[in-house]
């Protein structure tokens, strides 16, 4: 017997599934309330309460467990989420025009640095460090999260990696970098998808 655990976290409620892979039958389910301000929580009650009612005993028969969400679809659908900073490294204020960014973030704040990269991965600019560190004083108390996106940094990530080292020490909030999630040239979109991460 193969046991594969699904486990779904959605707004109201965390759906757990147990299933057998080799019987090809679901052998139980249960649910809990999302606990939203600790998902830990909810996921752990949904998943031993349907492991309880199948009896599994050993947790080393579960061979996959696969964990899904809506609620970062939610958030965006929504409007709702944490403020952001947008830091665009190498680009110029018409790119928040662009993508859908300037409706995506809203009134979030946005630091335009310079720096970049070319096409070939060379830098454009040299990344201006301090400019990054003075900006950060504008955006104490006004961000919880960073999304970085620098010019061409699927080409080169130096610039976005800098960027993130300084946010982390001088912040201590998370960061998302650009060239992590896409490796797609359109930096306004890259932008965009580093600020919905972050979010």
């Amino acid at each position: 017997m193969a046991l594969l655990l699904g486990i779904d976290t959605g707004g109201t409620y965390t759906d757990a599934v147990l299933f057998d892979d080799v019987a090809g039958q679901v052998l139980a389910s249960a649910k809990s309330l999302t606990t939203k301000h600790d998902l830990s929580i909810c996921v752990s009650l949904a998943t031993k309460a349907v492991l309880d009612q199948a009896g599994v005993g050993d947790r080393g028969a579960i061979k996959l467990v696969s964990l899904s969400t809506t609620l970062a679809t939610n958030a965006i659908v929504e409007q709702h989420g944490f403020p952001v900073g947008l830091i665009m490294i190498g680009q110029p204020k018409e790119a928040l025009g662009r993508a859908g960014l300037r409706e995506a973030l809203g009134s979030d704040p946005v630091l335009f640095v310079d720096g970049g990269h070319r096409t070939d991965g060379k830098e454009q600019a040299p990344f201006d460090e301090a400019a990054l560190k003075q900006g950060l004083e504008s955006l104490k108390g006004k961000a919880s999260a960073f999304a970085v996106c620098g010019f061409f940094a699927v080409r080169n990530p130096e610039h976005e990696v800098k960027a993130r080292e300084i946010l982390r020490r001088e912040t201590d909030l998370p960061v998302t970098c650009g060239h992590e999630l896409s490796s797609g040239l359109d930096a306004p979109r890259r932008a965009l998808t580093a600020l919905l991460n972050a979010r």
